[in-house]
């Protein structure tokens, strides 16, 4: 009988929580060489780990033309990671029909809201 071994560089895709916040952030001042967030950050929704580290998040973000979009940032992915990653994110986006995800209004504020909160800490 063949067994099958997992890897353990193998990667997970994880809807975000706030305990993840602070690798996000790190993530996104590095990628864009800020010292604090702005509404780019967006509200982030999905992100990929190997073992216990964050590589990249998927946020929900407002185009110019105020339509929902989302966007990946990420350190450290190869080209097929990164586009499994953006497949995923645009599977889940697809299918999410909350308020952030379906209301530009609402999502607008959300950016404000989450923006201000982790640039205070």
């Amino acid at each position: 009988m063949e067994t099958l071994l997992q890897s353990r560089d193998q990667l997970v895709y994880a809807e975000v929580y706030i305990s993840d916040m602070l690798s996000l952030k790190n993530i996104f001042l590095q990628s864009q060489t800020l010292q604090k967030l702005n509404q780019n950050f967006g509200v982030p929704f999905l992100l990929v780990k190997k073992k216990d580290t964050v590589l990249a998040f998927a946020t929900l973000v407002l185009t110019e033309k105020a339509e929902i979009a989302f966007k990946i940032y990420e350190s450290n992915l190869t080209e097929w990671e990164k586009k499994n990653f953006i497949f995923h994110a645009e599977h889940y986006f697809k299918k999410k029909t909350t308020a952030n995800f379906r209301n530009p209004e609402q999502l607008k504020s959300s950016i404000s809201r989450m923006v201000s909160w982790l640039n205070v800490g």
